[in-house]
């Protein structure tokens, strides 16, 4: 980006003879002009195949039984990221089947999932803004490891990544004081429709932006990574959230780090726009391959259902809501299909037996039952 500047070192005096040096970053409400061939290159690339994949998404039939995997995958890696060790199986679990010594990372991601299913039901009340944060904030700490740590509110004190204390610190945030600029700019950058910056560079630059302000004291990055999801959805470049890019920026951890990093050291914010495009390319490219395999399993496991004969069509009903929730208990397919116990048992044994359904705990009693191969389409 021509002629662009990150920011720069800002001394604070912290009382006592003791000063730290925290960054200040440059406001981007402004334009920025694209020089780089490769990005233009891998923004065509990237803005055809989101364009396929909401297409693809838009056209499959009943698609918001599928969209619940979509966004636990995402809450899954974004909560990965922060250290978390829930996987795709455990976040599927209900609370009274997780081991106690588990229940705070499954809880993270659950309020990461809650946070997203609120604010994506919201998002025409409430746009895309610092209020709308600290809303989804305020859900993503309740009742676990940040819940003292101001859920909901932009900090007064100053923060630091990396390092046992300011001085040795990785990263240290611009002070507290600074944040009610930086972030109206930051939310007056996104809606300023008189600039001339495609959506998904101004998704980049924007992520770039709020995770150097980390204006919460917790949950910066999982809040950062979820706006992506709202920002394409308001915009009107996705539909639904199917396109969990958290899981490219697990998979490249210390890159997302070191690339977002690049920027504040060298002003290089080219590297990190090119960076999130291929990250938007390789997911959108992921994400169809998941629709196309989720639509072939669908159509085989029909096939298998109709062989159940009269009870075929009790079969596919209960086949759709395992696509919502693939680990389930035999009372759950009783309450789901209202049905009695004896023919849900025998619908989750037909099941079992057409290779659909595979027993977990090994039980007599308390038995969970999981669509594994359905599960494994959304762990790539």
């Amino acid at each position: 980006m021509k002629n662009y500047r990150a920011g720069e070192k800002k001394v604070i005096n912290a009382g006592k003879l003791q000063q730290y040096q925290c960054f200040s970053p440059a406001l981007i409400d402004r334009d920025f002009d694209i020089e780089d061939k490769k990005i233009l290159i891998a923004l065509e690339e990237a803005t055809r195949l989101l364009g396929e994949l909401n297409a693809y998404g838009s056209l499959i039939p009943d698609i918001n039984f599928f969209i619940k995997m979509h966004i636990v995958s995402e809450a899954v890696s974004s909560s990965k990221i922060e250290g978390t060790k829930t996987g795709m199986d455990e976040a599927l679990l209900k609370e009274d089947e997780i081991d106690p010594e588990e229940k705070d990372d499954w809880q993270e991601v659950k309020n990461y999932i809650s946070a997203m299913d609120k604010a994506i039901g919201n998002l025409k009340e409430l746009p895309v803004s610092v209020h709308l944060i600290k809303k989804i904030h305020k859900i993503l700490l309740y009742g676990v490891r940040g819940e003292h740590k101001m859920p909901g509110e932009i900090r007064v004190s100053q923060n630091w990544i990396g390092g046992a204390s300011i001085n040795s610190a990785h990263f240290v945030p611009p002070h507290y004081k600074d944040l009610s600029l930086l972030l109206s700019d930051w939310e007056k950058f996104w809606h300023n429709n008189f600039l001339d910056i495609p959506v998904l560079i101004k998704i980049a630059i924007g992520h770039y932006q709020f995770e150097t302000i980390h204006p919460f004291l917790d949950g910066n990055g999982r809040i950062g990574r979820l706006l992506i999801s709202l920002q394409l959805i308001e915009i009107g470049f996705l539909k639904n959230p199917v396109l969990y890019i958290s899981k490219f920026f697990e998979n490249h951890r210390q890159s997302y780090y070191d690339s977002l990093d690049k920027v504040r050291r060298n002003d290089d914010l080219d590297q990190w726009v090119l960076f999130f495009l291929e990250g938007v390319i390789e997911t959108s490219t992921n994400s169809k391959k998941t629709f196309e395999s989720i639509l072939k399993m669908r159509e085989d496991y029909e096939v298998k259902i109709s062989s159940l004969g009269r009870k075929a069509e009790r079969g596919r009903k209960l086949l759709m809501y395992l696509f919502s929730d693939p680990i389930l208990k035999i009372k759950d397919v009783e309450k789901a299909l209202d049905i009695q116990y004896v023919a849900a048992n025998n619908l989750v044994h037909d099941f079992v037996s057409l290779g659909i359904l595979k027993e977990k705990t090994g039980y007599s009693r308390n038995r969970l039952f999981s669509m594994e191969d359905y599960i494994k389409l959304f762990k790539g």
